[in-house]
């Protein structure tokens, strides 16, 4: 391989005015010199043997003249004539210091010749030669180095990008420029081919909170030649990913799944996405006004949760409730109202006010209302495979169609168990990206202080003991909380808007620095590592897995079908011999939310025999009514389904 290094195309100079310091210095060279802004070149002192590597940050050009009137003047007003000499024309560059060989003492750069770094060159400026080299090597490939005519690889230290050194990454840059979903997508897949495997396994878990973004990761999409050669040189296999498992709520109707993965032929690998009544009410804070629900609401809910939910509890009226869902729970509160009624008592239960049980009553009952499709009244449950999690697997959870409320429910219920899971190290890997997008709505610097963001900053803070990761996304950097994106060890900008770029957050970079970064095409970043000193610009190629535009219009959305229709599909898409007439034939009359349990558990189990386990799941049983021994006041009983809940 020829050094590209080898052929000085500069030189040190150090004036007065701009002297060369141990941690800045200037440089000048000939016109011709294929140099620019974010290129890594050496300067060598042959005397003592110290080498120091740099990044250039700015560029200015001079020529001899004192003044732009002395051109004026020797071209006799003329621009367009032809010049009467050639003047003489010199590059000077501003370069920021990575690195000195040796390490101390710290000294200024010498006056010496400077060079175009080379492979070897741009692994030892950016210490990657400290997690590349020896028996466990930790490198992670994050992009390619091209300037000044070489293309080298750029790894990050997984210690400091997956934990436990330091964690957490984020990117921002203006949408559908910055390619910032792309970038992630890229280097998710770069961590599962080279993660160690001495330091455990590792998953990824995807929130898609925008359109089809993350809809189609193991569906190939195309890629050019000069992408293909990226890769090779990169040393990752193009390829999508092989292990994905999706997420997604119902719809309000409960069985037409509410992603645009809904294509017949690929609806089948999408699970649902359904919780109960316990599920919820762990999680009520991020749901109930802060503003309408006070100190005596939350008491009242935490002693449903303590003391009622799940439990056999016995009223006053000599009356066992079981409470399991958002019905029985109903059942409840009727039962508490109609037995103060009857006996003449309107002020407390407990020492709860009625007011603030009725308060809480109207709350709760109208999460599943608000909520339908991933909330349901009968506790029928289907979640994550907390505990099984696989090594190498992306789980993408579609939120794209939920509401706030919704999308705010399901990250912070998600993000707790993988953080309760992973506390006590049984959630099947000890690393989880969590991948984020949308940070600054999630967790915006200024704004009320909700749930969800204090999850974020908790994350952010105290995620990488655990192993939780957070790749965070967001157009505006300066509009995100301080101390999420504080705490990202590795930060990625994409392309970036002027106004953004003009915030204080900003101001430590060179102006040829912030114009390159306003102006870079797609595929293009500046990362910024703990182990880099200085900022630098790579190239990635393009994900390949197809885009969400493109996998819409290979795999176009179907239309939502009537109940039955939706049931029979479901049902054929986990056995292909089961016929829709025959499903129609056995669900009509029941209640649809026992069709509904029934078709939940028949996707869990996935049995041989589709038909016959779905049928066996639907209830025989009839609910029967019971007078209460005391104050008389009807309470239904449900009588227990044979098969289980």
């Amino acid at each position: 391989m020829i050094d590209r290094g080898s052929k000085p195309i500069g030189r040190v100079v150090a004036t007065e005015v701009l002297p060369a310091s141990p941690h800045q210095f200037h440089f000048w060279t000939a016109v011709e010199a294929p140099l620019g802004i974010g290129a890594i070149v050496r300067v060598e002192n042959g005397g003592d043997g110290r080498v120091v590597y740099a990044v250039v940050t700015d560029g200015k050009a001079y020529s001899d003249l004192a003044t732009p009137l002395h051109d004026v003047l020797a071209a006799e007003g003329n621009p367009t004539g032809e010049a009467p000499t050639s003047r003489a024309e010199i590059r000077l560059w501003t370069a920021a210091v990575l690195r000195q060989v040796p390490e101390e003492p710290v000294q200024p750069v010498p006056l010496a010749e400077v060079r175009l770094a080379s492979r070897v060159d741009v692994e030892t400026a950016l210490r990657m030669d400290a997690y590349l080299r020896g028996e466990r090597p930790t490198g992670i490939p994050v992009g390619l180095y091209t300037a000044g005519g070489l293309s080298s690889p750029v790894y990050v230290d997984a210690d400091f990008l997956l934990g436990p050194e330091s964690a957490h990454l984020n990117i921002t840059g203006i949408s559908g420029l910055a390619t910032k979903t792309s970038a992630v997508e890229f280097l998710i897949g770069s961590i599962f081919e080279h993660f160690p495997t001495h330091k455990g396994r590792v998953a990824a878990v995807c929130f898609n909170v925008k359109g089809p973004d993350l809809c189609f990761l193991d569906q190939p999409g195309p890629l050019t030649d000069a992408e293909k050669q990226m890769y090779v040189d990169l040393g990752i296999e193009p390829k999508p990913f092989e292990n994905v498992s999706y997420y997604a709520p119902f719809r309000p109707d409960g069985v037409n799944l509410n992603t645009l993965r809904s294509n017949p032929e690929l609806v089948g690998t999408v699970e649902p996405l359904v919780w109960g009544l316990r599920e919820v009410l762990d999680y009520h804070e991020v749901l109930l006004n802060r503003d309408d629900v006070d100190a005596k609401a939350d008491a009242f809910i935490d002693f449903l949760a303590d003391r009622v939910v799940e439990k056999e509890f016995a009223d006053e009226w000599g009356n066992l409730h079981r409470v399991k869902n958002f019905i029985d729970l109903e059942r409840l509160f009727r039962a508490i109202f109609d037995g103060l009624e009857s006996a003449g008592r309107s002020d407390m239960w407990r020492t709860h006010h009625i007011a603030t049980i009725r308060k809480v009553r109207n709350r709760l009952l109208n999460i599943s209302v608000r909520c339908k499709g991933l909330v349901t009244d009968d506790g029928s449950v289907s979640d994550l495979p907390f505990g099984t999690f696989e090594d190498r697997r992306v789980y993408v959870i579609d939120v794209a169609g939920m509401d706030n409320l919704g999308q705010d429910l399901v990250f912070t219920r998600i993000v707790s168990q993988l953080r309760e899971h992973l506390e006590r190290r049984n959630l099947g890997v000890e690393h989880v990206v969590v991948f984020v997008d949308e940070l600054n709505k999630y967790a915006p610097q200024d704004g009320p202080d909700t749930y969800v963001r204090k999850m974020l900053l908790d994350i952010s803070e105290r995620g990488r003991y655990l192993g939780l990761v957070l790749f965070g996304a967001q157009q505006f950097r300066s509009q995100v909380h301080k101390r999420v994106v504080g705490n990202a060890g590795t930060v990625l900008f994409g392309r970036m808007d002027l106004d953004e770029l003009a915030t204080p957050g900003y101001q430590v970079l060179s102006p040829a620095t912030k114009i390159k970064m306003a102006t870079m095409p797609k595929g293009e970043l500046m990362i910024r590592h703990p182990h880099f000193t200085h900022p630098v610009f790579v190239k990635f190629p393009r994900p390949a897995v197809l885009t969400g535009r493109g996998g819409v219009e290979r795999f176009p959305p179907a239309v939502d079908v009537s109940f039955e229709d939706a049931v029979a599909r479901q049902l054929a898409q986990l056995d292909r011999g089961v016929a829709a007439a025959r499903v129609k034939d056995l669900i009509a009359g029941r209640p649809e939310d026992d069709v509904r349990r029934a078709l939940l558990a028949t996707r869990r189990a996935r049995p041989k025999d589709v038909l016959t386990f779905f049928q066996s799941r639907l209830p025989t049983a009839v609910q029967r009514t019971e007078m209460k021994p005391k104050s008389g006041v009807s309470v239904v009983r449900p009588v227990e389904d044979p098969y289980g809940p």
